[in-house]
């Protein structure tokens, strides 16, 4: 008898999801970068209006940290029950497991997806004063041992760096790796000439794209960026395998029951359904990206098969 109430005392919580009860609390959204970025920014747009979906309090909660890494390992170890999401990047889900020796956690294993929410292309781009016109010009340009070009980036295994170094393995071209302390350091330099040539993420140089500050050569997605489309991708210019993006998604703890996954899924999506919500993720110089937890089950560990080959190919080790 003892053995059947404890089972039924198990089997009660998820009985109570199964019927809609669920949440009945404030749901922690880790951030696992500092406020202000646009990771954070992400989190708040999305965090109002899944609290009202959801009529629980949505609690934004910046974990920064090891790359990301620290929040992530904290929603790993969180109950799970759905009340702790993650907003992660690419990096925390696809690329962090080969840069790390101890990361501490296996993302495939350890988190369920939720969903997918952004797919920031990168753009190829040179100063204003650069000689180099055009895409054609940059890959003979850096194929002229003359010449020594390099690409500046957020630092070492960034999505930044890791696209430059994918480029010049497709394209076999000599271009230098210059890291720096973040992308804000690296686009002053390109600005002021320093560096050659920068792989960013496009919400990042945006600004100084319109403005003319730089020069848009190509974008690193397989089609063009709704956002600058009179810039040809480097799929179409000769390299029709290419094909790197930033990425955001959102997952939880790895036992959440699947009605939970399914709800947040399901009200998540019904956000950007909004017109106005999507006008407002799309400023940001996002495609808009919704679908399944189990498609974006998928795009993580595609995504960690490329970046395993490259990372190991360039033998690329942080502390």
């Amino acid at each position: 008898m003892k053995k059947l109430t404890l089972l039924a005392s198990l089997l009660l919580p998820l009985a109570a999801l199964a019927q809609g009860n669920w949440p009945e609390k404030a749901i922690t959204f880790v951030v696992p970068f500092p406020p202000g970025g646009p990771t954070d920014l992400m989190a708040r747009l999305i965090a109002t209006p899944l609290a009202k979906r959801l009529n629980v309090p949505v609690i934004v909660e910046n974990k920064a940290g090891a790359s990301g890494n620290i929040g992530t390992l904290q929603v790993v170890r969180a109950k799970p029950d759905g009340y702790t999401i993650l907003l992660a990047a690419s990096g925390n889900l696809s690329v962090n497991q080969y840069l790390y020796k101890n990361l501490g956690f296996d993302p495939v294993k350890d988190l369920t997806p939720i969903v997918q929410i952004s797919k920031f292309p990168l753009v190829l781009e040179v100063s204003e004063t650069s000689p180099i016109k055009s895409f054609k010009d940059y890959v003979a340009y850096a194929k002229n041992q003359d010449n020594r070009v390099t690409f500046a980036s957020a630092g070492n295994g960034t999505p930044q760096h890791l696209g430059g170094e994918l480029f010049k393995v497709s394209a076999k071209v000599d271009i230098t790796h210059i890291p720096y302390k973040g992308a804000g350091p690296a686009i002053v330099d390109l600005m002021g000439g320093q560096v050659t040539s920068m792989f960013d993420i496009l919400g990042s140089s945006m600004q100084h794209i319109k403005s003319g500050k730089f020069r848009a050569l190509a974008v690193t997605t397989k089609n063009r960026s709704k956002q600058i489309p009179n810039v040809p991708s480097i799929s179409e210019l000769g390299y029709p395998s290419f094909e790197y993006y930033a990425w955001h998604g959102i997952s939880t703890t790895t036992g959440a029951p699947k009605p939970v996954v399914d709800r947040l899924n399901a009200e998540i999506r019904g956000i950007f359904q909004d017109s106005a919500f999507r006008a407002q993720w799309q400023e940001m110089g996002s495609e808009v990206e919704v679908g399944t937890p189990e498609q974006f089950g998928d795009v993580i560990r595609s995504e960690a098969r490329k970046m395993e080959t490259l990372i190991k190919s360039l033998n690329i080790q942080l502390d």
